[in-house]
Formats: structure tokens, sequence, C-alpha cells
């Protein structure tokens, strides 16, 4: 048995996020990748050339039991793969910590490093493919490498609201949710900007997709995804986990600590 390959399966022995996240940052399942985040690491930018890089895979990032996911691609080669933080550290990043600070969700509106201060409420940040992948094109195998941690991830978290950036994360976390064995339409649903699906799951929960277009610099840039478009995104998320969820019997969910779900 290929040990490293089979690595991700042992997502399954996480009980809680902290654990999980401590189980992801030590994989080496897909050799590219490994091969790829390392020698980003030593080649540096010119920028960066005094830093010293993660190289590891950036696990998720935010409230451990957030209503609201926010699901990506995979972290940037000087962006997370810099700095071990999810969106953290490059114009991306930039982007999206901007719009979340806006909306209520990030207590800074910047986020440069891991120990910049920045704390996310009732929100979690996570994606697919957990190590930077050249030109940011994870293949299809590698994501299906990475699928366990984002499986179980989901079900550490128990998010209410996916809003999930481009088609790539789209496909992924339908695909996670199928693998869960979340009532999953086939055909699947298709993306697209301000697309909403409500899923349901296997043991009477739901959960509520939001699509946005990926905060990437060429959709940025380009006008294609504004700061206001991803502010409506992120208001409508907030609005949908705050309908209160009533489990079989009657009864309301509660999060650690007694908060409502």
């Amino acid at each position: 048995m290929d040990l490293e390959a089979d690595y991700p399966r042992r997502s399954g022995e996480a009980r809680t996020v902290e654990e999980l996240d401590a189980l992801v940052v030590e994989c080496r399942a897909c050799p590219r990748l490994v091969a790829w985040r390392e020698r980003v690491a030593e080649e540096r930018r010119a920028s960066y050339r005094h830093e010293t890089y993660w190289a590891r895979p950036a696990p998720g990032f935010g409230d451990p039991h957030a209503r609201i996911v926010v699901v990506g691609l995979a972290p940037a080669a000087h962006g997370a793969n810099r700095t071990g933080r999810m969106f953290t550290g490059d114009r991306s990043g930039d982007f999206l910590f901007a719009a979340l600070h806006r909306t209520g969700f990030a207590s800074r509106p910047t986020s440069t490093s891991r120990d910049d201060g920045m704390v996310l409420s009732g929100l979690r940040l996570t994606a697919p493919v957990h190590c930077a992948p050249p030109e940011n094109r994870p293949t299809p195998s590698e994501r299906r490498t990475c699928a366990p941690w984002l499986g179980r991830e989901l079900e550490l978290v128990e998010p209410e609201v996916a809003v999930v950036l481009g088609g790539f994360g789209w496909q992924a976390l339908l695909a996670a949710l199928d693998d869960l064995g979340w009532d999953v339409p086939r055909p699947r649903p298709a993306f697209g900007h301000g697309v909403e699906v409500r899923l349901h799951g296997p043991d009477g929960r739901e959960i509520v997709l939001l699509g946005c277009f990926h905060v990437s610099p060429h959709n940025t840039f380009t006008g294609r995804l504004t700061p206001d478009m991803l502010d409506a995104v992120l208001v409508r998320a907030r609005a949908v986990a705050a309908d209160t969820a009533v489990v079989p019997g009657g009864s309301t969910a509660s999060r650690p600590g007694g908060s409502p779900r």
C-alpha cells in the first residue's frame, strides 16, 4: 500500500476541526503538488525572497462551527503556499477579505500573515484542493485524492450555507456531498453566479449552495466580479443562515456554546 497516497483517508480519524487541520498539513499524497509547492518555496518570488514559505497544504481557516463556508479552488503559489493561511497574501485574498470585512464576517479588511490577528466570525474558508497547483489548475485525480479532507470538514463543521467560488469548487462540493449521502440531483445543478440550490442530507439537515464567480484577478480586474456583486452574495448567505433550522421532533438545533442553528 502507498501510505502517502492513502493518507487522506485518515481524515476519518479527526474528531474536531482542529484535529483535521493538523492532519491536513502533513499530507503528501499528490507527488506533482508536493514537488510544485516545495519548488516554489525554494525559488520564491523576488518580492518575497527573504520570507520562509509555508510550502505545505493550507488547512481551512475560520470559525470551526461556522454556519457559512466559503469554498474556493486551491491555495495560490505565492499566497497561501507562502503564508500558510487560505486566501492570505495574494490579490484574490485581498478582494475576498475586504468583502468579508465589509459584510461583518472578518475582523480586519486585509489578511497578510497567519499571525496578523485576523478573526472570522460565523464563516470558514476552505478549498477542495489544499496544495498550490501549477498554473492554478489541479487535475481531476488530485481533486479526487484530496476529497476526503473536504468531506470530513463538512461533517465536522455542519454548515448551513456554502458560498462556492467558481465552477471547480462547485463541482467538487457537489461530489463531496454526494459521497456523504446528500440528495444531489442528476444531472447536477449547473454553476452560475447567483445560482442558489438547496440540498437535503441523510440526517434531515439542509444546506444551501450559493454560486459566485471566483475572486481571481482575471474576474476582478475585468469587472466580471465587482465588490458589490460579492457583497450581495455574502449578505444573502448571512440571511439564509439566519433562518433557524428545525430538526426532526420540532426542536431547535444548537451550536457548541448554545448558539441556535
